[in-house]
């Protein structure tokens, strides 16, 4: 149950994250209400994970899985161009979200 808390807490915050372009410096109040709300259910969804998990590696792969999701986000919905250096950075995230997640040292 932690792990579906913590994708939520990462969907929660990469929506935020992408809503914060469109608050034009929270000047409009719908996005700015996106990302308030869902900075808040981030951190709700997250400390909901972190029952089951520990702090550090609720906290490392919700980085690591915010980082690409909103990076992928703003590839297709503000059609920004990333560079190829970039993708294999993030590939390197992937790679280190995935060895998390096979260790040893923690339930789920």
């Amino acid at each position: 149950m932690s792990w579906l808390f913590l994708l939520f807490g990462v969907a929660a915050e990469a929506m935020s994250h992408v809503a914060l372009k469109e608050t034009d410096g929270f000047s409009k109040p719908l996005p700015s209400l996106l990302v308030l709300l869902g900075h808040l259910a981030a951190f709700i969804f997250l400390g909901q994970a972190m029952k089951g998990m520990p702090v550090g590696i609720v906290h490392a792969l919700w980085a690591g899985l915010a980082v690409m999701t909103v990076t992928i986000l703003s590839t297709l919905i503000y059609r920004q161009h990333i560079e190829p250096t970039t993708w294999f950075g993030m590939a390197f995230v992937a790679i280190g979200v995935a060895l998390i997640n096979l260790s040893q040292g923690h339930n789920h």
